[in-house]
This record gives structure tokens, sequence and C-alpha cells, in this order.
């Protein structure tokens, strides 16, 4: 039984999914970090986001995240899932879920994924304005 659960998708994330994926009776912590787009950046109204992958690559790379969480953290099992395309303000971007014997291990476990993602994982963002748009890299 796999022990990661990762996806990159232009339909609609599911927490839920995420969720039960992790769940397992060892486990006495369940974290979630659940990403959501907001209307505004750096004090500009954002109209909606689109976010753009190297899927294989992306794909890769969130594994290798995965994996490391697992062993670093001491997890049970993680979800990793990013959406693609055009989201709207409200629409959920990304999703992690993961399960640990102690709920410390699931809470860092969930902030180390986010942060290493958004380093390394080739996904980038393009922010709509009122009066425009620009890209945006979520990574070096």
């Amino acid at each position: 039984m796999s022990k990661t659960s990762i996806k990159i998708t232009s339909e609609k994330l599911d927490l839920n999914y995420c969720y039960q994926f992790v769940t397992d009776a060892s486990c006495g912590g369940i974290s979630a970090f659940v990403g959501t787009v907001r209307n505004d950046t750096q004090n500009k109204k954002v109209m909606q986001l689109e976010f753009s992958t190297y899927k294989p690559m992306a794909i890769k790379e969130m594994q290798k995240i995965a994996e490391a969480t697992l062993e670093k953290f001491d997890v049970q099992k993680i979800a990793i899932h990013h959406a693609e395309g055009l989201l709207q303000i409200g629409d959920i971007p990304v999703i992690i879920t993961a399960s640990a014997k102690h709920r410390k291990a699931a809470f860092e476990a969930c902030e180390f994924a986010i942060d290493t993602l958004k380093e390394s994982v080739p996904i980038w963002k393009k922010e709509y304005f009122e009066d425009g748009e620009v890209w945006v890299n979520t990574h070096p």
C-alpha cells in the first residue's frame, strides 16, 4: 500500500480524498494545509490566478518531497495535490495532508512540504489584476 498520493490536476482538488488517504489506525494526528486563492497581493486586487506546470518534472519533485517528509518527520502517509489552470478567488490550488503518531510531526510535515514545494517544484503562477497580469515564479 502506498504511503504517498501525488497529483497535479485541472479538476477541483478534494480535501476529503486527501484526508481519507492519510487516515491510518496507527496515527494520533492528521494535519492539513489548504492553500486558497486570496483576493489581493501587495495591495493590488487579484481577479484570478493561473497555474502552469512542467508536469513530469513537477510530479517527480513532489514525490521526492513526499518521501523526504515521510523519513524526516516519521510520518505514516502524505498527500500532496496541486491544481493547474485558471482558479478563482476562494479556489484551492494546493492541499497537503499528513498523518503521524503524534500531532507535532504531522504539523511539521505539512509546513516542510509546502515550503519545499514552493522552493523546488516547477509550478508557475500568473496573477490577474484589474489592470493587467504578471507571472510570478513560485520557486527560484
